[in-house]
């Protein structure tokens, strides 16, 4: 018998994850049933102490899991859905866009790493475009323990923060931009070709990602 995994038939739940990384499995919610979603999300709180997650929960979904698993919470601009939220760790996050076409990423973002007990600050709409922005927000940048960066277009808002601040920067390409923008690719590259050295690039509108990395650097903080 595995004692690490509850075989549910449709799904094998990592339920040792927590024991290995500090939280339990995070649930992504596309492709999924309600009724499947909903069994994941009883085994994981009942074999698990700490928040569980479900991710890109559209709202009627939501609707139909709480209705089977009370006690949760809906974030419908993130999609997300939580039990049993992290108490407050201490760990100062700031979440940065470019543009408010950004936002639905960095509600994701926000909202994960508020689950996971981090305090968010969210600093929005600072694109180069209008870097005086930007550089008014310098003061709180520099106050984060970590700063996730939300880019579309050319992704240079990522290089420029990365210039302004020492701690950890996670940049997060979007797919917001004209043709040559290539759905987010042209930013992904642009974020891993950045001259400003050390910054951890995540997948293409995955504030998801960004803020599992951020959780990541607290554990080693800690």
């Amino acid at each position: 018998m595995d004692h690490h995994t509850s075989d549910l038939g449709f799904a094998r739940v990592d339920i040792g994850r927590q024991a290995r990384q500090g939280l339990p499995e995070i649930v992504y919610g596309p492709g999924k049933q309600d009724a499947e979603i909903a069994a994941i999300v009883t085994t994981l709180i009942a074999r698990n102490t700490g928040p569980v997650l479900v991710t890109r929960v559209e709202a009627a979904t939501a609707a139909a899991v709480h209705a089977a698993v009370p006690g949760g919470r809906y974030d419908e601009a993130a999609r997300l859905l939580t039990w049993r939220e992290a108490d407050d760790i201490g760990f100062r996050v700031a979440v940065v866009t470019a543009g408010t076409s950004d936002g639905p990423v960095a509600a994701e973002a926000a909202a994960v790493a508020t689950a996971l007990g981090m305090r968010v600050t969210e600093i929005r709409d600072v694109g180069v475009a209008g870097i005086h922005r930007l550089l008014a927000e310098t003061d709180r940048l520099r106050d984060a323990d970590t700063v996730i960066v939300i880019a579309g277009m050319e992704g240079a808002l990522a290089s420029v923060v990365g210039g302004l601040v020492e701690a950890p920067v996670v940049a997060v390409p979007t797919s917001v931009g004209y043709g040559a923008a290539l759905e987010g690719v042209t930013a992904l590259l642009a974020m891993l070709t950045s001259c400003a050295a050390g910054l951890t690039v995540v997948n293409i509108d995955s504030g998801f990602g960004a803020a599992l990395a951020a959780y990541r650097l607290t554990r080693v903080s800690a």
